[in-house]
Formats: C-alpha cells, structure tokens, sequence
C-alpha cells in the first residue's frame, strides 16, 4: 500500500535524492585528469612534429632552388633561395662550401629538436631524429 501512496503523492522511489554527490564529482575530475595527463605529452609531440614538416619542407624546396641554379651555371655560388620556410617558421641559411651547399633551418620555436635541422649536397639529413 506504501508504494501506492508513494506513487499517488508525486513522490519517487529514491525519496526525493537528486544530482551528484561530491565524491562523484571528484571522481570524475580524476579521471579526466589521468586522461588529460596522458593525451598531452602525445599532443606536445604531435604539435612539434607539424612544426618540423615546414622546415623540411623548406629545406627541401631550398634544395631544389639550388640544383636548378647549378644545372644552369655549374655553381651554387650565385644562386639565390628561399629565406624562410613555406610557412614562415624556420629561418633557412645556405652555406657553399667548395662544390657543395648546407642548408640550415632555425628557429625560436619548440619544435622538439636541440640543434637546428640541416641538409648537405651530398643528401646527409641532421640531426637524425629530427628527420
């Protein structure tokens, strides 16, 4: 008879609880933060990554001025490149050395490496974790 009266009174089974408890709440910023504190180091490195691709990129198309200059005059010395990356992250430097170039891309940015990102004639790509 008491659950029909609960029911006739408008009132519910659980006599009246509603909302979270505190404790709930809590719970549920600790799991989010063991999520947030595991996803961030992977963003951190997924952003650096991105960051890298523009000075390969750079690189690569200075690389290409480069050549296209040698195959014209047989000297990299008068050639011009690009001074910055497609993006304008990283600043790209040439240095001719007897018959060959090294390009070198820095920046100010985090992009995860300690030294800058450079590229030779001969193909050699350093430092070998940054590529």
């Amino acid at each position: 008879m008491s659950y029909v009266s609960n029911l006739s009174n408008g009132r519910s089974l659980l006599n009246g609880q509603r909302g979270f408890t505190l404790i709930e709440l809590m719970i549920v910023l600790v799991i989010i933060g063991i999520v947030a504190s595991i996803a961030y180091p992977s963003y951190t490195r997924y952003v650096q990554k991105s960051v890298r691709t523009d000075a390969h990129a750079g690189l690569m198309q200075a690389a290409s001025e480069l050549e296209r200059c040698y195959t014209r005059s047989y000297t990299y010395s008068n050639c011009t490149i690009s001074e910055s990356s497609p993006e304008n992250n990283y600043e790209i430097k040439e240095s001719i050395t007897g018959s060959g170039y090294l390009l070198t891309a820095s920046t100010t940015q985090n992009d995860g490496c300690e030294e800058d990102i450079t590229l030779s004639s001969s193909g050699e790509r350093l430092p070998n974790a940054c590529w």
